[in-house]
């Protein structure tokens, strides 16, 4: 069990069992290992200082500690995650969480992931390291977005652009189309597993997603924050989001030979008029999210 330590130090309590297995674990990693008075050890690398005391109070220090706590301290001899997740309480509620990828991307899918939670599914994420998805890299989010697969119950909503831009038409508004994307996963995973408490990262006045679950006559307990990503649920929807992006916008890629840039820079603009050139504006339509003032740029449109 964890205790909450000043800024600069981090502060657990261990059994012996996992006083030991810390010790034996430490020396294989090549520490530094002493007993100073009043310790059972203290292991030092660079960057890094543990000293256990006989209390069982372990205290870890030092500019790399972060990273060691998070990839090998918690999962592996605490299983528990006061230091990733300090918003995490004991009584963990099951929940739904949900976050979309694509919004900001000129090529390429929106897609809205939803991913359920249960409680013996805590540790389990927090050990395959899932976290927000902007700290991943895309061979990590691939990785772990399949873990969280096998985990999990989810739901992906993945919208291309051709019907992306259908819908937009619609909408005329892309918080209102992003709001249908967050209450369509929501509602499929409100069938699916029953739950009703959900966090969603909160990306416009809260009465729009509100009002699409409202059309949808569906009722749950939503909580709407900025930085959302710091709870589990959501930090794992932002992975499957993203993943789902990454592997669209790369198919699409695939399928023209040619390899879609990420964003709404000067790539893809220099991008976008190749593929005009080589096949055409209606090719480039069904490729693109054709809101975006890129397009005024790749097709030399002022508006």
């Amino acid at each position: 069990m964890s205790e909450q330590p000043p800024s600069h130090l981090f502060v657990a309590t261990l059994s012996s069992e996992q006083g030991s297995k810390l010790l034996e674990e430490l020396k294989g990693r090549g520490f530094d290992i002493a007993a100073p008075p009043h310790t059972v050890f203290s292991a030092k690398d660079k960057g890094i200082s543990c000293t256990l005391y006989q209390s069982g109070k372990l205290v870890v220090q030092g500019k790399l500690s972060a990273e060691f706590i998070e990839f090998y301290l918690e999962p592996e001899i605490l299983n528990s995650f006061t230091f990733t997740h300090p918003h995490a309480q004991e009584g963990f509620i099951p929940h739904i969480g949900i976050d979309e990828s694509g919004k900001g991307d000129f090529f390429g899918p929106l897609c809205v992931a939803g991913v359920y939670v249960a409680e013996e599914d805590f540790a389990k994420l927090q050990k395959i390291g899932v976290k927000d998805s902007k700290k991943l890299s895309d061979d990590a989010i691939r990785k772990i977005g399949n873990q969280i697969k096998q985990l999990c119950r989810y739901q992906i909503v993945k919208i291309n652009p051709p019907k992306y831009n259908q819908i937009y038409k619609e909408f005329k508004n892309l918080n209102r189309l992003l709001a249908w994307g967050h209450a369509t996963a929501i509602e499929q995973l409100v069938i699916n597993t029953g739950c009703k408490d959900v966090i969603i990262d909160q990306f416009a006045n809260e009465h729009v997603v509100e009002t699409a679950l409202k059309r949808k006559k569906l009722l749950v307990n939503l909580t709407q924050r900025h930085r959302a990503e710091e709870d589990l649920a959501v930090a794992a929807a932002s992975i499957l989001a993203r993943q789902s992006f990454v592997e669209g916008l790369e198919l699409l890629g695939r399928d023209i030979g040619i390899t879609l840039p990420k964003g709404g820079g000067s790539e893809t603009i220099k991008i976008g008029k190749k593929i005009l050139k080589q096949y055409g504006q209606s090719f480039l339509l069904e490729l693109c999210k054709e809101h975006f003032k890129n397009l005024d740029a790749i097709l030399d449109i002022t508006r």
